[in-house]
């Protein structure tokens, strides 16, 4: 039998007011363009004053009497009148094409593309390559075959096995595996050097064969990569010279010659990814020892309600009579000034919450921002500046993981300037980026030959008054991409 119950509860959500905010916020400067352009053209009762002013068509008739304004007043009314909330919906459906066929259309002659550069992938130029010999259909078809199951990098890393069953099931070719070994041989002979590879030393090889195999030194690389990759990768160099029986001068030129080689063959061909292009959200400038901060114009777009719509409201709220579609009407007109307001206003708001979140950040750090000297960063965390704003951290952390500053010496991410607090001997409180800048110069200066292991590099810490334990320093070098002593030695 079911029972009904009556509870009472006490719940916290977020209007779409907040919701909008929220998400504004998060917005770098770089998408906000594009976030604001969504909203003019979902959103008609918005309206951006700079195209609004340069779309302002010249006013014909600058001299008019007063019976004429009455006049424009009627007959704008009268098109008030005329106004069908229905007609604006179903403007929205009408496809292109309806447009394109009318007579005022543009003509062919008058139509401008936009040029795009087109550039070959990288399967593409392999693709090439297979056509220009003359092989068998079903050669071909197993050389297609490879070229499709590369990776990325170049390399095959699929059994042949597998790709005799793709074969057999997908294109109905029975295939032997000594044919496919063949084709991938041929395949091997493409550029750029070492495609088609199934393993490192398999890559290496091909790219060395195609080097002057009369030298002594292609020779002895050869020998390397082939019998000795591993000491090779760990760098264990005194092996190496005693199993080939070479000094240090003539290891040197074999490594320089391995080093040259490209281990993923892939990337020389593949088109060049689009690179992201950092907009700053804020500027910092230097006067004479003054800090100012500036908010990118393009964070406050000058945006308003469209008077049109608002008139056009008040001209139907005012209405006497209201049918259906008049109610229909103004309940639409209504909700897009109201989303209108809404918007504007998590505009502004974003706005006073960037300056004041980047504020108490410049405050906090002022000596960095004058200096640029990593050492003189404090420790901050996001609850530092919650409570100097006196907002949630939450708050903060939106602003500072997707948010720049441009400054005299850099453009850089506001989460940069967060990090922990490291305790001195002097019972000082330091940044641990102070103790990274530390480790980074001591392993810029130190012999290649014989590089500083963790354990020394703890005890030149210790002596800066910085007592930290072993596996600290090996996180703090991990985060900051540095290899380990071993793999730092060089020639």
């Amino acid at each position: 039998m079911l029972r009904q119950t009556l509870q009472q509860k006490l719940l916290q959500k977020l209007s779409p007011q907040q919701i909008q905010f929220i998400k504004l916020l998060q917005v770098p400067t770089v998408s906000l363009d594009t976030r604001i352009k969504e909203e003019l053209e979902e959103n008609p009762a918005l309206d951006d004053i700079s195209l609004a002013n340069m779309n302002e068509p010249a006013e014909e008739y600058p001299d008019k009497d007063p019976d004429e304004e009455s006049f424009s007043e009627d007959s704008q009314s009268s098109d008030l009148d005329e106004f069908n909330v229905d007609d604006y919906l179903q403007a929205d459906d009408v496809s292109d094409y309806a447009g394109n066929q009318s007579n005022g259309g543009d003509d062919e002659d008058d139509r401008k593309e936009i040029p795009i550069a087109v550039q070959n992938s990288f399967f593409e130029n392999l693709q090439q390559q297979l056509d220009l010999l003359a092989l068998s259909d079903k050669d071909f078809l197993v050389g297609q075959q490879i070229i499709g199951s590369l990776d990325d990098d170049g390399y095959l890393r699929r059994p042949i096995s597998s790709l005799i069953d793709d074969l057999a099931f997908s294109q109905n070719v029975i295939a032997e595996e000594h044919e496919v070994e063949d084709l991938l041989k041929i395949i091997q002979e493409f550029d750029p050097p070492g495609i088609g590879a199934r393993n490192l030393q398999e890559c290496l090889l091909i790219q060395l064969r195609k080097k002057d195999q009369e030298s002594p030194i292609i020779k002895k690389a050869m020998a390397v990569v082939e019998n000795h990759l591993d000491e090779f990768t760990k760098k264990h160099y005194d092996k190496l010279e005693r199993s080939l029986n070479i000094n240090s001068s003539e290891l040197k030129e074999i490594v320089n010659e391995i080093l040259k080689l490209n281990p993923k063959p892939g990337d020389s061909g593949a088109v060049a990814g689009k690179q992201l292009h950092i907009i700053p959200d804020f500027h910092i400038s230097n006067n004479d020892g003054v800090l100012h901060l500036t908010l990118n114009a393009r964070n406050a777009p000058e945006l308003r309600v469209s008077r049109s719509y608002q008139e056009m409201f008040d001209h139907y709220d005012k209405a006497a009579q209201k049918d259906k579609k008049m109610k229909e009407a103004v309940q639409f007109v209504k909700q897009k000034l109201d989303s209108a307001k809404w918007f504007i206003d998590a505009i502004k708001q974003r706005q006073q919450t960037l300056l004041k979140t980047m504020n108490a950040i410049m405050n906090y750090q002022y000596d960095y921002f004058l200096t640029a000297d990593e050492r003189k960063l404090r420790p901050m965390i996001l609850k530092d500046i919650a409570d100097r704003i006196d907002m949630d951290i939450s708050t903060v952390s939106r602003v500072a993981n997707s948010k720049y500053v441009q400054t005299e010496f850099g453009t850089f991410l506001l989460k940069s300037f967060f990090s922990e607090a490291i305790q001195t001997d002097s019972g000082e409180e330091v940044s641990n980026k102070e103790v990274k800048k530390i480790l980074e110069e001591c392993i810029s200066s130190e012999n290649k030959r014989k590089p500083l292991a963790d354990e020394k590099l703890t005890e030149i810490l210790k002596e800066k008054g910085y007592t930290i334990a072993r596996r600290t320093v090996a996180k703090y070098r991990e985060a900051m991409g540095i290899p380990v002593a071993r793999l730092r030695k060089q020639l």
